[in-house]
């Protein structure tokens, strides 16, 4: 089931969902449940496997996900950058772009804008031989 927090620390009147020791409010996308739902009946056996999992177990599971996703991000980042050190027009460019936000922001937006310009000029079949590079 897909739910977010509606209020990240609001447990919907306005008190902090940690003052009163209920639970953060959450709320439910009809889409996503179903995109859920129809993914349970396609795998009833993954569903039943998922299912007996012990809570800790599941816990772990999604962190190692969002480390996963933190490890593959960083990865771009450093393939990027190391393109644009190889090339200083390029980042002389990029840098041009990102000039006016605070500088703690900079170099993630620049990393942001060439990765996703190098994905967009790269030829799909280039970056199928080349693996993961960006």
């Amino acid at each position: 089931m897909s739910l977010k927090r509606s209020d990240k620390n609001t447990n919907g009147n306005g008190a902090s969902a940690d003052a009163g020791g209920d639970s953060p409010k959450l709320r439910d996308n009809a889409e996503i449940n179903a995109k859920i739902d129809a993914y349970i009946k396609a795998n009833p056996k993954e569903w039943n496997y998922i299912q007996g999992l012990p809570r800790e177990r599941l816990e772990r599971m999604l962190v190692l996900q969002n480390v996963n996703k933190l490890e593959r991000r960083e990865r771009v980042r450093t393939s990027v950058m190391k393109q644009l050190d190889a090339n200083p027009e390029l980042k002389e460019a990029y840098r041009k772009l990102v000039k006016n936000l605070p500088a703690e922001q900079q170099e993630k937006a620049m990393t942001s804008i060439a990765a996703r310009t190098l994905r967009t000029i790269t030829p799909r079949q280039q970056q199928q031989s080349k693996g993961a590079q960006v």
